[in-house]
């Protein structure tokens, strides 16, 4: 049970019917390019757009980010990984450099009042937003965080710091629907 009092249960997705009832939808971090064909593959792709068009909460950590937006860099293309398409933003895919590279910092979060452990493993950057898209987490001045409507973006792994605001964010956002 959540500080919020709503209990839950987590579903794995593996098929497009498994999409159907859910409350809201966390895209994972791990790799965009195997996530993208994992999306496809299992013909989840149209589901999950539907989905989020429709106004269920859908957040994307780290490789979910990348998947989330709108357009992404070179690596993006040259890897074949194909984007939801779903927020108006650009990714910069691992924008902090390789898994050695990972590191852990505290970061301002729009809405929460103390700032939040995030942990950055090869993660993205938002480069640009535009439209409905808008920031709310930045690092070193670059974007981390973005909300846009009934999604949220985040560069970082919010599962991994033992703190669940973020995750609350989600959830408040589900429970308004």
């Amino acid at each position: 049970m959540f500080r919020l009092g709503v209990e839950g249960e987590a579903v794995a997705v593996r098929s497009p019917e498994d999409l159907s009832g859910l409350d809201c939808l966390t895209i994972p971090g791990g790799e965009s390019t195997t996530i993208s064909k994992l999306i496809r593959r299992f013909n989840l792709f149209d589901g999950i757009v539907e989905m989020a068009l429709s106004g269920v909460p859908v957040m994307g950590t780290c490789a979910g980010c990348v998947l989330l937006a709108k357009e992404g860099d070179g690596e993006v293309l040259k890897t074949g990984t194909q984007q939801l398409g779903l927020m108006d933003m650009t990714v910069i895919r691992n924008a902090y450099g390789r898994q050695r590279e990972s590191f852990e910092a505290e970061v301002r979060v729009e809405g929460l009042c103390d700032p939040f452990p995030a942990v950055f493993i090869r993660a993205p950057v938002i480069e640009k937003v535009w439209g409905e898209c808008r920031p709310l987490s930045r690092y070193e001045g670059r974007i981390v965080m973005a909300a846009q409507k009934n999604m949220l973006a985040v560069s970082f792994h919010p599962e991994l710091s033992g703190d669940t605001r973020i995750h609350e964010m989600l959830i408040q956002m589900a429970r308004s629907c």
